[in-house]
């Protein structure tokens, strides 16, 4: 396993961080999670992301029970707050003082933890004074109940608006949570750039493009059972849709040989693709079988050569999302509760 430094800190965190959005607490069984954070601990992955709406708590528990008995100081946990939580109260969304300061407790008690290493704004929130938000997370970090703060999808503006209070605050935001794949470039044009001058990190989420960067959907086929597409439970169906065209499966069959290049899996080579971006400390990958585990930890510390991440470019062509307005638009414009 190789490691990174989060943003501007001092912070290292693994290339491969284990994610448990939509499978802990929802589409694999408890048993089976715990056996595929034992893999990412096996595999050298330290670092575990997760968050309070990820199965309405659930996952938070289910990642706490499973890093039960492993030295804290050998791991870095990240969990999140904005999306309604408990009964989804008026009061239990967003990022008032209130529910940030009301969320710290109730992620730490489910995670068993006393201190999580990164906490970070699940979304931006419209509905609330900047102000208030960062002074919360600044009195979080002040409590040591979180060592740093992170966003996830805050636009380039955000982001300097936000670092700017938080310097005066006395912290710093360190990370932003994206998501990131060969298919879906829209933070390269905007907050890659915005980011990097202001010392912040991309922690990059479906890197694989909700598995279909696996080459396992097929142009004119039905998705496989069992796969994210033909998920209800956990309600990954949704999420794929985007990418299900057949024009768009043709292209991803042919990085085939590419990966046969580099002795790499299509799965392997979409995690590896990311993490060339200088700006990406961490590509998450998530599992509901431990052997996925096994596979997408070999794309740490890979190198693809220029010419073949050009012919990657000429591959996919313009199935690739790069329209930076992606980011706002994908932001909720107001409370979910």
């Amino acid at each position: 396993m190789e490691f990174r430094h989060l943003g501007a800190s001092g912070m290292k965190v693994s290339e491969i961080t284990y994610g448990n959005w939509i499978t802990h607490g929802g589409q694999v069984e408890d048993d089976a999670a715990t056996a595929c954070v034992r893999a990412a601990l096996d595999a050298g992955i330290t670092t575990f992301d997760t968050a309070d709406a990820y199965a309405n708590g659930a996952a938070e528990e289910v990642l706490g029970r499973a890093l039960s008995g492993v030295r804290r100081a050998s791991l870095e946990v990240f969990t999140k707050v904005y999306f309604p939580t408990g009964p989804a109260g008026h009061n239990d969304t967003g990022l008032s003082r209130k529910h940030v300061l009301e969320s710290i407790d109730g992620s730490l008690t489910r995670l068993g933890m006393d201190y999580v290493d990164l906490y970070q704004a699940h979304r931006y929130d419209r509905s609330t004074p900047l102000e208030e938000t960062m002074q919360a997370f600044a009195d979080v970090v002040r409590s040591g109940k979180a060592l740093y703060i992170g966003v996830s999808e805050w636009t380039a503006e955000q982001l300097r608006e936000g670092q700017a209070l938080a310097a005066q605050l006395g912290f710093r935001l360190v990370s932003n949570q994206p998501q990131y794949s060969a298919l879906w470039r829209v933070i390269e044009g905007e907050v890659v750039p915005a980011s990097a001058e202001l010392g912040i990190s991309q922690v990059v989420f479906s890197p694989i493009a909700q598995g279909v960067l696996t080459g396992k959907y097929k142009p004119g086929q039905q998705p496989p059972e069992g796969s994210r597409a033909t998920d209800q439970k956990g309600g990954g169906a949704q999420f794929v849709q985007r990418f299900l065209r057949d024009d768009l499966l043709a292209r991803v069959q042919r990085l085939q040989p590419i990966a046969a290049e580099l002795d790499l899996s299509l799965a392997q080579l979409a995690v590896a693709w990311v993490l060339q971006n200088e700006n990406v400390a961490s590509a998450i990958i998530g599992a509901s079988r431990p052997e996925q585990v096994a596979e997408n930890v070999k794309a740490a510390g890979v190198t693809i050569p220029l010419p073949l991440m050009e012919r990657i470019d000429e591959v996919l062509g313009d199935s690739v999302e790069r329209d930076a307005g992606r980011t706002a638009a994908n932001a909720p414009a107001s409370r979910l509760a």
